[in-house]
C-alpha cells in the first residue's frame, strides 16, 4: 500500500469523522431534538456531509482487511498453495481498489466543509489605481460570470457601486453550485493588472489592482447573531439614479455589527424588506469568515488576510495584457489571459488545487 494510505494522521482524522457521524445520528434520535425542527434539519444536514466520507472510508476499510487477509495468506510460510495462488491474484485489484478509495478520502480531507459549500458570496473591490482599477474589477467580475456560466452555476448579483466609466468600486455577487467553493475558493486575494488603460492618452502601461474576497454563504442561523441587540440598523433614501421613488422611499439599509465593527449597505432593491435580508445575508457570512480567520490566525500568525488591503504587491495573480499573459504567482505558472478573462478558469483551478493537496499532504493536513 502506498504511504499516503498508511499515513497514520489521515486515518485519525477519518475516525474522527466516524465518531462525529455517530454522536449526530444518536442526536437526532434523541427526544429532546425532535421537538426542535431547525435543530434536526441542521442535524440531519451535517450528518449527510459526514456520511459522504464515513461510507467510502467503510468500503476502505473492507477492501483494506480483505488484502492484510491476502498478503498474511502469501507470507504464511506453512499456508495452502492453492490459496497463496487465489491471494497472490487477489492482491494487486485488491490495493488499487484501497488506493482508488482512500485518494478520494484524502481529496475529501482537504476539502473540509469546503467541498459541502454549494452557495458563496464573491466580493471585488477596486485596490490601487483610481478609475482603471474600477474597470478591472469589472473585468474580473463578468470573468467569474462566465466561469459560473460555463460550469452551470447560479450567478446572481447583490450589489454593485459603479464608478462614472462603467467601471466597479465594489461588486458583491452570489454564486450557487455543487461542490461552488472548491471552483472559487482560490481566487481570494489581490489581483493585479498590467494594461493601457481606456483613460490613458499618452499610449503608457499602467499598473492597478483589486482585491477578491470569496466567502462561503451561511443561514442566518448557522452563525451566533442576536440581530436585535448586536446589530444597530440604519434605513435611509437609496441615493443615485431611480426616479422618485429611489429618492424619497426610504429603502436602503446598512447594518452595523457591534461586536466585531462590521458593517453591511444594501441599497440594491427598491423593497426595504427585500434590502434587509440581502444584508444580513451578507452579513452572517462576513461575520462567521471573521470569527473563522481569528481562529486561523492564533493556529498561524503568519497567515495573511484572505482580502488583504488591495495593494498591488500583496497579489495572487497578474493580468498582462500586453504580452497576453496571465501569471499565477502561487504556482509560478503562465496561462492565455485571453482564455483566463474569457473565463475559462479550469486548467488554473485543477492545478491550483493539485498544489494545495501536495502541500497538505506533506503537511499531514
Amino acid at each position: 500500500m502506498s504511504t499516503v494510505e498508511e499515513n497514520p494522521a489521515f486515518i485519525a482524522k477519518l475516525d474522527e469523522i466516524v465518531t462525529r457521524y455517530e454522536t449526530v445520528g444518536n442526536e437526532m434520535n434523541d427526544a429532546a431534538a425532535s421537538g426542535n425542527s431547525a435543530r434536526i434539519v441542521k442535524l440531519a444536514k451535517e450528518h449527510a456531509n459526514l456520511a459522504k466520507m464515513v461510507t467510502p472510508y467503510q468500503a476502505y476499510k473492507k477492501v483494506r482487511a480483505g488484502f492484510d487477509e491476502a498478503k498474511a495468506i502469501l507470507d504464511d510460510p506453512a499456508g495452502d498453495p492453492e490459496l497463496k495462488e487465489l491471494a497472490r491474484m487477489e492482491l494487486p485489484e485488491l490495493e488499487a481498489q484501497a488506493t482508488q478509495i482512500m485518494e478520494g478520502l484524502v481529496d475529501g480531507l482537504i476539502g473540509g466543509d469546503d467541498a459541502n459549500v454549494d452557495s458563496i458570496i464573491i466580493e471585488i473591490r477596486a485596490g490601487t489605481g483610481g478609475d482603471e482599477a474600477a474597470l478591472f474589477a469589472r473585468d474580473l467580475h463578468d470573468m467569474y460570470a462566465r466561469y459560473a456560466a460555463a460550469r452551470g452555476f447560479k450567478f446572481e448579483v447583490i450589489d454593485i457601486s459603479p464608478n462614472e466609466l462603467g467601471g466597479y468600486r465594489e461588486a458583491i455577487s452570489e454564486i450557487k453550485g455543487p461542490n461552488v467553493f472548491l471552483h472559487f475558493g482560490y481566487e481570494g486575494g489581490g489581483h493585479r493588472v498590467q494594461r493601457v488603460p481606456e483613460t490613458e492618452q499618452q499610449g503608457r502601461i499602467h499598473t492597478s489592482a483589486a482585491t477578491v474576497a470569496v466567502l462561503p454563504e451561511v443561514e442566518e442561523t448557522d452563525v451566533d447573531i442576536d440581530w436585535e441587540k448586536d446589530v444597530l440598523e440604519h434605513v435611509s433614501a437609496a441615493g443615485g439614479p431611480g426616479g422618485q421613488n429611489v429618492n424619497k422611499v426610504a429603502t436602503a439599509i446598512r447594518l452595523e455589527h457591534i461586536p466585531t465593527g462590521i458593517t453591511v449597505s444594501m441599497r440594491d432593491e427598491r423593497s426595504q424588506h427585500k434590502n434587509r435580508a440581502k444584508a444580513r445575508r451578507l452579513m452572517a457570512s462576513r461575520v462567521k469568515a471573521h470569527y473563522e480567520e481569528m481562529d486561523r490566525a492564533k493556529r498561524d500568525s503568519t497567515r495573511k488576510s484572505m482580502i488583504g488591503s488591495g495593494n498591488r504587491n500583496e497579489r495572487v495573480r497578474t493580468y498582462n495584457f500586453p504580452q497576453n499573459r496571465c501569471t499565477d504567482h502561487r504556482l509560478n505558472e503562465n496561462y492565455s489571459l485571453e482564455k483566463i478573462i474569457a473565463g475559462q478558469l479550469d486548467d488554473v483551478v485543477q492545478a491550483l488545487r493539485r498544489h494545495d493537496r501536495a502541500q497538505r499532504i506533506a503537511a499531514g493536513i
